[in-house]
């Protein structure tokens, strides 16, 4: 059954005129014609009686008519749909966000990006990087924002966005404040906050005990505010990502010998197609001006 058809019927039963009907519809009376009697064939009877100049819709024809305005309609409406969705106006992005990523490093380029393209409504799931990883593949977000040490799959596209050095955070008055970098070794004896969801915990664990660093395990949480309290409150201490949200409290010195940086990637599926949506958002993270690292100047050692 063609949908041109269906509308050429209905244009019929509104002006019961099969030349007014054509116009309407902009084909040749017919054309208009041969679609209608194609139609009478496949439903198997009249849709219309024709009594000279005057024409009737017949019971058959009725019957048909508000189904076919049914089908019209929503075909209409899914063509609506995909035209506000392939030209923004209305579409969706589902992003994944690494939760040990501060969210004030995303603010500006999210509020850019929204003033860009406000027709887009964007959703933020957050997890270590094997749930990303695995939502990536599922199809259950189309970007996720990330780092490890270990590098992606590669069944995965990534492109660094910004590189970060990590940090010593540490309460006020602590031995390291008249620091300017705190060597890895010299936290050996200290209390250690655990900050359970940090993707480079265990490489930066090997490092320690790489340099002789021996500390003792004081507390271990999912929850970075937690950690950073207890570090405030001289619980102990703690390794901390550059653009960190810090809380008042705390104070923090750049990692050494050796240097630790992570770089955080824009990772997609390879070969996966992208919505136009999500071509914007990458377009848009690619061209965003990310302040750079207040270490830039520094050798980086991964």
């Amino acid at each position: 059954m063609d949908v041109h058809h269906l509308r050429y019927f209905l244009a019929v039963c509104e002006t019961l005129n099969f030349t007014k009907a054509a116009e309407r519809c902009n084909v040749s009376q017919p054309a208009l014609s041969r679609a209608v009697q194609q139609l009478e064939e496949e439903m198997g009877g009249l849709l219309f009686r024709r009594e000279r100049n005057l024409t009737h819709v017949t019971d058959l024809g009725m019957l048909m008519k508000p189904r076919a305005e049914r089908i019209v309609s929503e075909l209409g409406d899914v063509k609506r749909d995909a035209r506000r969705f392939l030209t923004l106006e209305d579409a969706s992005l589902n992003l994944g966000i690494m939760c040990t990523v501060g969210p004030t490093r995303f603010t500006g380029m999210l509020g850019h990006f929204a003033r860009s393209y406000p027709g887009i409504s964007l959703q933020i799931f957050e997890g270590v990087p094997a749930q990303l990883g695995n939502k990536l593949e599922a199809g259950e977000i189309e970007i996720a924002i990330m780092a490890t040490p270990e590098g992606f799959s590669e069944r995965c596209n990534s492109e660094v966005l910004y590189r970060e050095r990590f940090l010593l955070a540490f309460p006020a008055g602590h031995r390291y404040a008249a620091m300017n970098e705190v060597p890895i070794a010299a936290i050996d004896g200290e209390t250690y906050l655990r900050r359970i969801n940090c993707e480079y915990r265990d490489h930066l664990s090997q490092l320690a005990d790489a340099c002789g660093a021996q500390v003792q395990l004081g507390y271990a949480s999912e929850r970075e505010d937690w950690i950073q309290n207890l570090v405030a409150g001289g619980m102990g201490i703690c390794f901390i990502p550059e653009f960190s949200a810090v809380i008042p409290g705390i104070q923090t010195r750049p990692v050494t010998d050796p240097e630790v940086w992570r770089d955080i990637c824009m990772v997609t599926m390879a070969g996966r197609r992208h919505s136009p949506a999500v071509a914007s958002f990458i377009k848009a993270l690619r061209g965003y001006p990310f302040p750079p690292s207040r270490f830039a100047s520094a050798r980086a050692v991964a």
